[in-house]
């Protein structure tokens, strides 16, 4: 049977899922803050480690749960989903590098501020994948990205555990910044030249686990552990004075504001 609906009709079937939209707008706006410390490597390739904030930030309303955020992933936030594609901003930084950072005098990397976005889809219930890319406007001016898989497990907004591959990827700028070696480089610290292209940086693995202990606080935690490989995992820096091993840990507490 052929069904045919006038504009009046139409208009009837319209209004009230509008006001029903209208209605979750209303609905009390949620939000929850994570702050807490999390150690990591002073810079890309170093064996040392060092401490630094572990901050996050994620929003609900009314009775949504909080989207899925890797702990370990760039800040951004989707703002279009296409198809069931989410697309998005991301940003990203790494602190800048001395030689009294890593021991050897190699040249400095200035601060590096980051600029690019993401694309991520579940393509299952509870498998989430994800691509961002980020070019940078300071520091080793290259461009980074990286491809991501995260297997979910949740209770609501009571926990949430979360692990999945890593892998990362740069251009030959970046990875001379961090890996080269330069004709000074050489000179000032005997290391042999070493003039690296773009491609894979590394490999690794990445774990989440939030819980809430009760409606206001809650905890969170990650690991994750990146292994140099291709160019990066040559560079005589790393083989001498750095590390191909690349763990990270974080933990925070979090508060939710909002809410009933």
């Amino acid at each position: 049977m052929l069904l045919r609906f006038t504009p009046l009709a139409l208009v009837a079937i319209a209004l009230p899922a509008a006001a029903q939209e209208q209605e979750k707008e209303r609905e009390p706006l949620r939000t929850r803050i994570y702050v807490g410390p999390q150690l990591s490597p002073k810079t890309p390739g170093a064996k040392d480690l060092s401490f630094g904030p572990f901050f996050e930030v994620s929003r609900a309303r009314g009775d949504d749960l909080f989207d899925f955020e890797a702990p370990d992933e760039s800040f951004g936030f989707p703002v279009v989903n296409a198809g069931g594609v989410e697309f998005g901003p991301a940003l990203g930084f790494k602190g800048k590098r001395k030689a009294a950072d890593i021991g050897v005098p190699l040249h400095e990397v200035g601060f590096s501020f980051e600029i690019g976005g993401f694309a991520q889809t579940y393509v299952a219930k509870n498998l989430r994948v994800r691509a961002e890319a980020r070019q940078a406007v300071s520091g080793h001016d290259g461009l980074v990205g990286e491809l991501s898989a995260d297997y979910i497990a949740r209770d609501g907004d009571n926990w949430l555990f979360s692990v999945g591959p890593r892998v990362t990827l740069a251009d030959a700028k970046y990875h001379r910044a961090w890996y080269g070696i330069t004709a000074a480089d050489s000179a000032a610290s005997g290391l042999t030249q070493f003039r690296p292209d773009g491609g894979v940086e590394g490999v690794g693995i990445a774990a989440g686990y939030l819980r809430q202990l009760n409606k206001r606080i809650g905890i969170s935690a990650y690991a994750r552990y990146d292994h140099l490989v291709g160019d990066a995992g040559s560079s005589p820096y790393v083989r001498t004075a750095g590390s191909r091993s690349q763990p990270s840990v974080g933990l925070a507490f979090s508060y939710t504001f909002g809410g009933e």
